[in-house]
């Protein structure tokens, strides 16, 4: 899906381009490739046919994901495409984009190009990946993210956004709408909304562990660093140090997102006001909670509520 996702969608802008403004020369030119050419197998057994990777690829190359079988796979280097991985940071050397969907971000940041950048990747896997490669800036919630000539990715069907992103910087606005309307691509700028904190991983036992599981405790209490830190009989620096260390993120970053957590998971399935979820997550304010949970979310409240409620329910 991801490689033909995207392959469609650019060769859809095309006619869609040539139907609206005629004479105007086709926007992309599409190639799916590896290294040795010939047929390759993809996850579940599909056969696909690649053209041989060119030495020097002109414009964008974009990598797509892989299978993993655990989550395991993302924190070691991947030997058997070491390959690929070269290749990647030779075309970008030579002024070529390059773009990942999905866990594909990972490529990215073996061939080094995630160091120093904005980069997101499934919602799943993000913590592994700024695990991985602390130089990068993960953003768990961003969708899609472009920095310097390096784009990646939410989820697969993210494929299809990171398709209408190159239509909008290649194409009119107009040709862009048109491509989205025929497609029924939505206009999507976060995948917060379907982030659902029972599906991540679990620090293991660790210290970051002890300290996330302190805090889980303690969701509606004010946070207050010496607190915590004297609760472990570290100082806040050292605490702060070890808990990124092992997971890639601050111990008020991970609050949040167990408070943001637990709100979607009451709006989505009790009866509770907004107000008491409010309560009920630590902040003290509705109006402060809303603020903070449309940004992390992309929802207010009661949109996430209205959206995902029913569905929760079937």
């Amino acid at each position: 899906m991801e490689v033909f996702g995207l392959s469609d969608t650019l060769l859809l802008a095309n006619r869609v381009a040539q139907a609206l403004e005629p004479g105007s020369a086709a926007l992309f030119s599409v190639s799916v490739i590896s290294l040795s050419g010939g047929e390759i197998v993809a996850a579940g057994g599909l056969r696909l046919g690649t053209q041989r990777a060119p030495r020097a690829p002109r414009g964008l190359l974009v990598v797509p994901g892989m299978d993993l079988g655990n989550r395991a796979a993302c924190l070691a280097p991947h030997a058997k495409l070491a390959p690929e991985v070269a290749y990647i940071a030779r075309a970008f050397a030579r002024g070529t984009r390059v773009a990942a969907v999905c866990v594909g971000a990972f490529l990215l940041g073996e061939a080094g190009l995630l160091d120093g950048r904005r980069a997101t990747t499934s919602w799943m896997f993000a913590a592994e990946l700024a695990q991985r490669f602390p130089a990068a800036k993960v953003d768990p919630a961003a969708l899609l993210q472009d920095d310097g000539g390096v784009a990646t990715t939410g989820s697969f069907s993210a494929a299809f956004d990171l398709a209408l992103h190159f239509i909008g910087a290649s194409a009119s606005a107009r040709v862009r709408r048109a491509v989205a309307r025929m497609a029924l691509l939505d206009e999507r700028s976060s995948q917060a909304a379907w982030v659902d904190q029972r599906m991540l991983p679990r620090p293991a036992a660790s210290f970051a562990a002890n300290v996330a599981r302190w805090l889980d405790l303690r969701l509606a209490e004010s946070y207050h660093l010496a607190t915590l830190a004297a609760a472990f009989h570290v100082s806040g620096r050292t605490l702060l140090r070890r808990f990124k260390d092992e997971t890639g993120q601050s111990p008020l970053a991970y609050l949040q997102q167990a408070r943001i957590g637990k709100a979607k998971l009451l709006l989505e399935t009790d009866a509770c006001s907004v107000a008491q979820v409010t309560e009920a997550v630590g902040y003290g304010d509705v109006a402060t909670f809303g603020a903070l949970f449309k940004r992390h979310v992309g929802h207010t409240p009661a949109e996430y509520r209205r959206r995902f409620r029913a569905a929760a329910g079937q």
